[in-house]
């Protein structure tokens, strides 16, 4: 058994497809982890936003998570929409381009592929940020702990979706489990207690005075930070085609479940935070404690149950990336198929999975960790501008869809898809404009760059097809037979072997010679070549010799046989281009490459009527 076979796993047949698709226990940790981990650091990125309100600050967390909330529901009954209208995949990309035009749809594209590459950067090291607060005397490896996490989550997904989805699904349950445990628990604690329930361990106090009045901007970057709760809640709807019969029914079930326990979540921990009035501490500060941290200890002591409860939500930040490697791929391959992206991304792996994907968004999320030496705080504003962005595209994406196919219902869901269209599109602007000098102007030159670099490889496509489409009477006129151009430096067995096959389809042969000094091949030409033509009776190859006083080789033949095209504009000049092919790499460097330099040349400067013949000498020494 290989490496890759241990690593990666067996190849998997075309017609195993079906046996690898997914129902909505395995979807929920595949599609839902990056939108579930949010429940994590979204309410607490709206709580630091509010820290200059002092106390009082914690009071706005209820109505600003509600809003959020709301915001998400109307996200959800989009979503669902576009499983049922989209079947075939592409969530945002798919609805805008069909409905708003290409250039929406792209842009739909370019966001949520810049979305998903931050999701694994930033996911990843999220996780080892907690891991590091935790034992700080890991803060030196930080790096290698995120490319490590990053090298497993690409074997991980490299051997297969339902792999992937048995893998995640014991930490993913159990971050839900523990979470909804807390929640329920923190909310009997609340309502038996009247509503002021006594914190097992209290958490830090808020600064009892304010240092800046509630004004509506500052409510309303809070609102933006809780956005980022949202992010991810996309993933089902790219990635339809990869549930198991009926697929719309399994992906519209999994969405609702992971949109559900979402609500729960953000809710519950909203309610329990003014409940028991915990307020955000400064991050990067000494004494540091993540809200989620504060809340469950405040339930539950700093018990067993908290350590499996942090241990399981340090686990799931670090796995929550994982929806991108579900997602990015899948993105990929419908882009790819418009002929906007490279149409490798298009392929199966040897796991039925798009590998290209994976490899580019593995590569891509590496660079950005090495980059900002696996801290990533300054990448998070980002998250929010893609995803919404994509929202307000999709659900505007669904107006133009009911307009198109009017029936039953269509008039109440392009009221909610208009609704949404509006409450997500007023979200970017305010992401933009709060987020917009800590980072999110990254995004803003990202996304026009990427729209350039996908216009350009299908314009690229577009000319392939029209040189290359099919021409109408190709064989008008008799095809002539090609002229035959073999170069040659020394005569030996290799020269020999390019000959005997030239003579096998034509007559007009020519050995190409570049003559540098004396040689045996132009002295000796009767006896070495000459008389056993003739006494095979075939027709006669000419000797072309090339003088060289500079010992130039390539050259000159590149440009005899560009000259040998001009000269003869209604025939084909194929060339014989004889390679030794060694049997050990090492060897490549005891011999010049020369035909490998020749065949590169006549590719780059040949014309349509040159053909390139490579007849390979297999050495068995």
């Amino acid at each position: 058994m290989s490496l890759t076979d241990v690593l990666i796993g067996r190849p998997l047949a075309s017609s195993e497809d079906q046996e690898q698709r997914i129902g909505p226990s395995r979807g929920i940790p595949i599609f839902g982890l990056d939108a579930l981990s949010s429940a994590a650091y979204g309410p607490e990125a709206a709580l630091t936003i509010l820290l200059p309100l002092g106390a009082a600050g914690v009071g706005y967390i209820v109505p600003l998570s509600g809003a959020i909330v709301a915001l998400l529901v109307i996200v959800y009954f989009s979503y669902r929409q576009t499983i049922a209208a989209y079947p075939q995949g592409g969530g945002s990309y798919t609805v805008a381009r069909q409905n708003l035009g290409e250039r929406f749809g792209l842009l739909a594209g370019a966001a949520l592929m810049i979305d998903y590459i931050l999701n694994v950067a930033v996911g990843i090291s999220a996780g080892v940020g907690a891991l590091v607060s935790a034992v700080p005397s890991l803060q030196p490896y930080t790096l290698a702990f995120c490319l490590a996490i990053l090298t497993i989550l690409t074997i991980v997904n490299l051997r297969g979706l339902r792999e992937a989805g048995a893998i995640f699904m014991a930490p993913t349950y159990l971050f839900v489990g523990t979470l909804l445990i807390v929640v329920a628990w923190g909310a009997l604690e609340t309502f038996l207690s009247g509503g002021h329930p006594h914190p097992m361990v209290p958490p830090p106090r808020a600064a009892g005075h304010a240092e800046a009045a509630v004004g509506v901007w500052l409510l309303l970057k809070a609102f933006a930070s809780g956005c980022t709760a949202l992010t991810g809640v996309e993933a089902v709807s790219n990635g339809v085609q990869a549930f198991r019969e009926p697929v719309v029914k399994n992906a519209r079930a999994t969405l609702t479940a992971i949109i559900a326990i979402l609500i729960v979540l953000l809710a519950g921990i909203a309610g329990l935070v003014r409940a028991y009035g915990i307020a955000a501490t400064p991050p990067g500060e000494g004494g540091y404690q993540s809200v989620l941290s504060m809340l469950t200890a405040a339930v539950a002591g700093r018990s067993v149950f908290y350590g499996i409860a942090m241990a399981s939500v340090l686990v799931v930040l670090c796995l929550s990336a994982n929806t991108s490697f579900a997602d990015f791929p899948r993105l990929c391959r419908v882009i790819a198929l418009d002929e906007y992206l490279p149409r490798s991304f298009a392929h199966r792996g040897r796991r039925l999975v798009f590998s290209e994907g994976i490899w580019v968004l593995a590569i891509l999320a590496a660079g950005l960790l090495i980059l900002f030496g696996g801290v990533t705080d300054r990448l998070i504003p980002l998250f929010a501008v893609g995803a919404f962005l994509a929202f307000t595209l999709s659900q505007a994406g669904m107006v133009g869809h009911w307009r198109k196919n009017p029936g039953r219902g269509a008039r109440q869901s392009m009221l909610v898809n208009g609704l949404g269209a509006v409450a997500t599109g007023i979200t970017v602007l305010v992401v933009l404009a709060a987020k917009f000098l800590e980072g999110a102007w990254v995004v803003v030159l990202l996304m026009p760059l990427m729209l350039l670099v996908m216009v350009a490889i299908h314009r690229h496509y577009r000319r392939v097809y029209q040189e290359t489409r099919p021409i109408e009477h190709f064989l008008h006129g008799h095809p002539r037979e090609p002229i035959v151009v073999i170069p040659v430096a020394q005569w030996t067995a290799i020269a020999q072997k390019a000959l005997r096959f030239a003579l096998t389809f034509a007559t007009d042969v020519r050995l190409v010679h570049v003559e540098c000094e004396d040689d045996p091949l132009v002295r000796d030409w009767e006896s070495l070549v000459a008389a056993q033509v003739r006494e095979a009776k075939l027709p006669m190859p000419k000797l072309v010799t090339i003088p060289s006083p500079y010992r130039t080789v390539i050259h000159n033949i590149v440009e005899h046989v560009l000259e040998l095209e001009r000269e003869n504009p209604y025939r084909t000049i194929a060339v014989i281009v004889s390679n030794l092919v060694e049997k050990h790499w090492y060897h490549y460097f005891l011999h010049n490459q020369r035909a490998e330099l020749l065949t590169a040349l006549l590719l780059v400067k040949g014309e349509p009527r040159i053909t390139i013949v490579n007849v390979p000498w297999f050495l068995k020494a």
